[in-house]
């Protein structure tokens, strides 16, 4: 038996390159709904085409309430909403995950790419791990990895294969769409990124070996915002200390409970930021 859980965010999605293209709500957000269900479609049928038994889509997109059910693979089940224990790889922790695919995702905060960022659409400039600047990807691989879990497969646009480089070396990459700007790339249509998708993600079913979980290691995580006040209001959490006027850092035993404590940072700091002055 060999089952696949997909992380499916937005930013990444085909055709994405704008806010209101994955803020939920908008106009441009139902337009782009079914290319990024689309996106999704072909990985599950790619994996099934390379032999996987069972497939659930966690959605990790901001309200977790985006790709559309009835229009989803019938082969597939999905997770969807939130307020799960581990948010974007809700599901990895149960130790039935062969292999974890990451789709329509971006790159971190501080680095070019489509809509990059680290949880927040902004306020934050930069997540370090152990002195690395992290993406998502990145903070998901190590939590996947104290399950035992391999990265198999990742999407987005051609910076974030870039750095899917450094967390899943041997994991087929997909670019979707080639970075320009910020708010600006140059996009495959869906035919062409389904078929891409489809055709790696069935070349990446051969890659989902699970293995002994990592041993959890002590993890240095730093993050540094745009604004002297959130760093204050980050402390709130137990064990985040200031390290600079808008840096702050904690140290988590594994990264379990590393982005745990990142999720209430992130949560915190949110609700501290003010309309016309971050």
């Amino acid at each position: 038996m060999t089952k696949i859980l997909i992380s499916a965010d937005m930013e990444g999605a085909t055709g994405v390159t704008w806010p209101a293209d994955c803020l939920p709500g908008t106009p441009e957000w139902q337009r782009c709904r079914p290319m990024f269900t689309s996106d999704v479609n072909a990985a599950v049928a790619g994996f099934f085409d390379g032999g996987a038994d069972e497939v659930l889509v966690n959605e990790a997109h901001m309200t977790m309430r985006n790709l559309l059910l009835e229009q989803l693979d019938d082969r597939a089940s999905m997770l969807t909403g939130r307020h799960k224990a581990l948010g974007m790889v809700e599901g990895v922790q149960h130790g039935d995950i062969d292999g974890i695919a990451f789709v329509g995702y971006h790159t971190g905060a501080g680095d070019e790419g489509v809509l990059a960022h680290t949880y927040l659409g902004n306020s934050l400039t930069g997540v370090f791990v152990d002195g690395v600047r992290a993406s998502e990807g990145l903070l998901n691989a190590l939590v996947a990895a104290e399950y035992g879990t391999p990265v198999v497969l990742v999407t987005g646009d051609d910076r974030t294969c870039a750095d899917a480089r450094g967390y899943a070396p041997d994991a087929p990459a997909v670019a979707v769409k080639d970075h320009v700007s910020r708010y600006a790339a140059v996009c495959r249509t869906p035919a062409r990124t389904a078929a891409a998708i489809r055709a790696a993600a069935a070349r990446a079913v051969a890659l989902a070996v699970r293995h002994e979980p990592a041993a959890p290691v002590p993890r240095n995580v730093e993050i540094e915002f745009d604004a002297e006040h959130l760093a204050g209001a980050a402390t709130v959490v137990p064990g985040v200390e200031r390290t600079g006027p808008c840096r702050v850092a904690y140290t988590a035993p594994g990264m379990y409970e590393g982005i745990r404590c990142f999720k209430a940072v992130t949560t915190l700091v949110s609700a501290a930021v003010e309309e016309w002055y971050g």
